[in-house]
């Protein structure tokens, strides 16, 4: 007869997680997986973005249109009886806070700031924090009801299960990344002589724990030692940190003129902006999975990274690190970069090689495979 799963994708509203939802789907081959059907309930900007397969069938209840509260009050009281409604075996959800009691229930895990040490005083002692401490408390029990639960790095499974307590049923299946990405070559040979300042490249959402004041500072004293090198962030971010990066911009001795924002991007346009660039940064210091430092790498880049979370793990020696806390550790490994052709060969190759293990087709392929033992382990 064959599976029947349902995916909870009401709350996917980051860059990564919609990425994630399409790139599991697009490669799926649910005959493979005694698949016959896969129901997926979601809002309709997402939904619409999602491939059309006569197996996927696409749920839009109104109240996913409306409010955080209605959604919430959806999911507790309506969703499972949709669920059941369409006779669902299993359900995967994408969000570690799923109000539905629904059993047996797959769980991604893609959030990590309520779990990393040390991040949380970013954020002060307001809303924001309270929310997160709020997040942390629903995951752990969203996780310990589950059958099996998902992880995108082993950093992020040992880190989340000091919280929430050893769980009997884990896997660890990282993000993939879209294969333009790999076919996108760099445009911009190594300037000589400085014919042209070298480019450096920062992609994520402007927040305190990613670090961009602090990046600002690393290239503003790398000018200052006499490196010819400017600085484009991509992303928008939070008032906070935006005030504090505007600020920085602002007050430096070259007043900004070496720092380049572009606050929004599509996705398709970040291949060519990174083959534009010279050097990779990333200086986040809490991720599950840093998707744009695997873009990164499946370009071919050069690549300053921080040196916390699971960012080792992923990047292993395709790259350079630096304390993020830090802007001298940052500018003196980016120098490290500048001065050194055959440090710049050897990371790029290294990375690019590196990128191959994370690929969508492996991704769905283990997502729906351990999401369907898990079911059968359970029947039997």
């Amino acid at each position: 007869m064959g599976l029947i799963v349902g995916i909870d994708a009401s709350r996917n509203r980051s860059g990564g997680s919609i990425a994630h939802l399409i790139g599991i789907l697009s490669q799926c081959d649910p005959i493979k997986y005694d698949i016959k059907e896969i129901h997926i309930w979601s809002y309709r900007s997402l939904l619409d973005q999602l491939p059309e397969f006569p197996w996927l069938i696409k749920h839009n209840p109104l109240s996913l249109e409306k409010n955080l509260l209605k959604q919430i009050i959806w999911q507790a009281i309506s969703f499972e009886k949709e669920l059941k409604s369409v006779q669902c075996d299993i359900l995967f959800s994408t969000s570690g806070t799923s109000f539905c009691l629904f059993k047996p229930m797959v769980t991604l895990s893609q959030d990590m700031l309520s779990y990393e040490p040390g991040v949380m005083s970013y954020f002060g002692y307001g809303a924001f924090r309270l929310r997160l401490q709020c997040i942390l408390i629903l995951q752990n029990l969203a996780f310990r009801r589950s059958q099996g639960v998902i992880f995108l790095s082993r950093y992020a499974g040992k880190v989340i299960q000091k919280s929430c307590g050893r769980l009997a049923n884990i896997a660890f299946i990282p993000h993939g990344v879209d294969e333009v990405f790999r076919e996108v070559q760099s445009m911009c040979p190594w300037p000589e002589d400085e014919e042209r300042p070298i480019s450096c490249i920062y992609v994520s959402n402007m927040d305190m724990y990613k670090h961009q004041l602090q990046v600002i500072e690393a290239i503003s004293a790398l000018r200052t030692r006499g490196h010819k090198i400017t600085l484009k962030l991509v992303g928008g971010g939070t008032s906070a940190a935006e005030k504090l990066v505007k600020n920085a911009i602002e007050n430096s001795h070259q007043k900004g003129s070496f720092v380049e924002r572009v606050e929004f991007v599509v996705h398709k346009e970040i291949p060519a902006l990174l083959s534009e660039s010279d050097v990779f940064i990333f200086a986040s210091s809490c991720e599950n999975m840093p998707v744009t430092l695997i873009e990164g790498m499946a370009i071919g880049l050069p690549i300053a990274c921080s040196d916390r979370g699971p960012m080792p793990e992923v990047l292993g020696n395709g790259g350079v690190y630096f304390d993020p806390d830090d802007y001298l550790s940052i500018a003196n490994t980016i120098e490290r970069i500048l001065c050194s052709s055959d440090l710049r060969s050897s990371i790029s190759k290294q990375a690019k090689l590196l990128s191959l293990k994370y690929n969508w087709k492996h991704c769905s392929d283990d997502t729906f495979q351990y999401i369907s033992s898990a079911c059968k382990e359970i029947n039997s």
